[in-house]
C-alpha cells in the first residue's frame, strides 16, 4: 500500500471528492484545497510528496500556484489538470516545472499511472542524491573498528537502538568517531533510504544556524529573494545529526526544544509551522551536565536530547584497538596511493601503543595517511609516523603559529578586498561560508571593520 502524501487542488468540490476517494482507495494520504491560497497555506504547514492542481482557477491559477509551491519545495512533482482548450497553457506549465499534465475527463488508471510515474521519478532522484553522499564510504558497523570490551558495549547499544526513533546523545572527546556512530545508527535503521543530514552547530552564528536548520520564506529578510528549504525539511523521514550541540546559544535552545517536543518548526519569516518526521542525533565533546548546572544549557532540552546516551571511549582507554585501526587505515590509504607497502614494523606498533593519542582515532588516521605518503620502504617505520622533535630556534616559528598568522592575514586581506562581504570572501577563498565564519570567530575578527 502507498502512503505518500498528496495535495489535490481544485475549485470544484465534487471533482476534489471524486479524486480523493479514488486515490485513498489505493492507499494514498490525501489532503484537499479549494483554492490556490488554501493550497499555499497547506504547502507551508506540511511536506507533500506530490501536488495535483487544476489549471483554470481564480484568482490564482494552477501555474501561479505551481510557481509559488516550487519556491517552498523545489523538488516536489506537480501534475496539472486541464481541459482540451487549455492544452497550450498546460504545455507551458510543464516547461516551467510541472511534472506532467492530464486532460479532463480522465479515468482512474490514467491518473494513478501519472502519479506513480511522478513519484518513482522523484524517488530515483532522491536515491541518486542519497547515494552521492555515501559514494566514497559505506557507513555501518564495518567502519567502526574495535575488539575492546568498551567498543563491544558500543556496538551492542547501536544494534539495540538503531531500530527505534528515539533521540540519541553521543558524547566523547574530539576525534573519537561520533559522526561515524551516528551514520552507523542511521544506516542500520528503517530510515536508511532517507537522507542523513549533518550540521556543526558551533560553526555558525545563531541567525545563520536558524536559517540553515529551518529555512526561510521569500522576503523573510533583505537578501531572501526566494524561499529556502531548511535541513529539518530536507531530512524529513531521515536523520539529522547536530554536532557540537553544546555550542548553541541559550536563545536558540528554546526553538530547538520546540522542534523536539512538537515535531514541527517555523521557517524564518513565516507564521506557519511545518511538521517534520525526523530522527535527531546529537553529539558533544563538552560536559553538558556541568553546562546545565552553570545555566548555559537548558535542563529541559538536555533531557529531550539525552533519551539514549552513548559514551565513546578515548583511544588511550582502548589501546588494544590501535593495531586494528592502524591496519584498517593502512589498507584504506594504500589503495588510494597505489604504493607497495606491506605493513607496519613491530617497533612502530609498540610506539603507537605507548603513545597517548590526544586527537584519538582522527589523529591516528591522519598519522597513517601521512606515513604512507612519506614512506620510501615496503614497511612503515617509527620515523614515518612520529616526526623527530625539532630543537627550539630563535628564527623558526612553530608550524601551528606560522599557519595561524598566515590564515589571519589572508582572511583580513580578503575581507578588505570584498569590503567585509562574507559570501564574496568565501567564494574568493573557495571555501564554505561556515569555514569563513569559523576563522572569523577563531581570530576574533569583525567583518564590519572592513565595510
Amino acid at each position: 500500500m502507498a502512503h505518500e502524501k498528496i495535495l489535490i487542488v481544485d475549485d470544484d468540490e465534487n471533482i476534489l471528492e471524486v479524486i480523493k476517494m479514488r486515490l485513498e482507495a489505493v492507499g494514498y494520504n490525501i489532503t484537499t484545497a479549494l483554492s490556490g491560497d488554501q493550497a499555499l497555506i497547506k504547502g507551508r504547514e506540511e511536506i507533500f510528496d506530490l501536488v495535483i492542481t487544476d489549471l483554470k482557477m481564480s484568482p490564482k491559477d494552477g501555474i501561479q500556484l505551481m510557481e509559488e509551491l516550487l519556491l517552498i519545495n523545489p523538488e516536489m512533482p506537480i501534475i496539472i489538470l486541464t481541459a482540451h482548450g487549455t492544452i497550450k497553457n498546460a504545455v507551458e506549465a510543464v516547461k516551467k516545472g510541472a511534472y506532467s499534465y492530464l486532460l479532463k475527463p480522465f479515468d482512474n488508471k490514467e491518473l494513478i499511472l501519472h502519479i506513480n510515474n511522478a513519484l518513482e521519478k522523484q524517488k530515483l532522484k532522491n536515491k541518486i542524491k542519497y547515494l552521492q553522499t555515501i559514494i566514497q564510504e559505506k557507513y555501518g558497523f564495518d567502519n567502526i573498528i574495535g575488539k575492546s570490551e568498551k567498543m563491544k558495549k558500543v556496538f551492542k547499544k547501536i544494534s539495540q537502538i538503531a531500530k527505534t526513533d528515539s533521540s540519541i546523545y553521543i558524547y566523547g572527546e574530539s576525534g573519537t568517531g561520533k559522526e561515524l556512530v551516528a551514520k552507523a545508527i542511521h544506516f542500520s535503521s528503517h530510515r536508511a533510504n532517507a537522507p542523513f543530514i549533518t550540521i556543526s552547530c558551533g560553526a555558525l552564528p545563531e541567525t545563520l544556524l536558524e536559517n540553515e536548520l529551518f529555512g526561510h520564506v521569500k522576503g523573510a529578510y533583505t537578501d531572501a529573494f526566494e524561499s529556502k528549504k531548511g535541513l529539518f525539511a530536507q531530512a524529513n523521514k531521515g536523520t539529522i545529526f547536530l554536532d557540537e550541540i553544546g555550542e548553541i546559544p541559550p536563545s536558540f535552545q528554546v526553538k530547538l526544544l520546540r522542534v523536539l517536543q512538537e515535531r514541527e518548526f517555523k521557517p524564518v519569516g513565516s507564521d506557519e509551522s511545518i511538521k517534520t518526521d525526523t530522527r535527531v542525533i546529537v553529539a558533544t565533546n563538552r560536559d553538558l551536565n556541568e553546562a546545565v548546572e552553570n545555566g548555559n544549557f537548558r535542563e529541559d532540552l538536555f533531557y529531550r536530547i539525552h533519551v539514549i546516551p552513548i559514551s565513546l571511549p578515548p583511544l588511550r582507554d582502548r589501546k588494544e584497538d590501535i593495531p586494528l585501526l592502524a591496519n584498517y587505515f593502512l589498507k584504506k590509504y594504500i589503495k588510494k596511493s597505489k604504493k607497495k607497502i606491506d605493513g607496519i614494523t613491530a617497533p612502530a606498533i609498540r610506539k603507537m601503543m605507548l603513545y597517548n593519542w590526544p586527537g584519538n582515532v582522527r589523529e591516528l588516521e591522519n598519522k597513517i595517511e601521512y606515513a604512507i605518503a612519506m614512506c620510501e620502504k615496503t614497511k612503515i617505520a617509527c620515523e614515518d609516523i612520529f616526526l623527530p622533535k625539532i630543537g627550539k630556534t630563535k628564527n623558526v616559528k612553530p608550524f601551528k603559529k606560522a599557519k595561524e598568522e598566515f590564515e589571519k592575514e589572508y582572511l583580513i586581506k580578503l575581507l578588505k578586498i570584498n569590503r567585509g562581504n562574507i559570501t564574496n570572501t568565501a567564494k574568493m577563498a573557495k571555501k564554505n561560508r561556515s569555514d569563513i565564519y569559523n576563522l572569523i570567530k577563531k581570530y576574533n575578527i569583525n567583518p564590519d571593520d572592513y565595510r
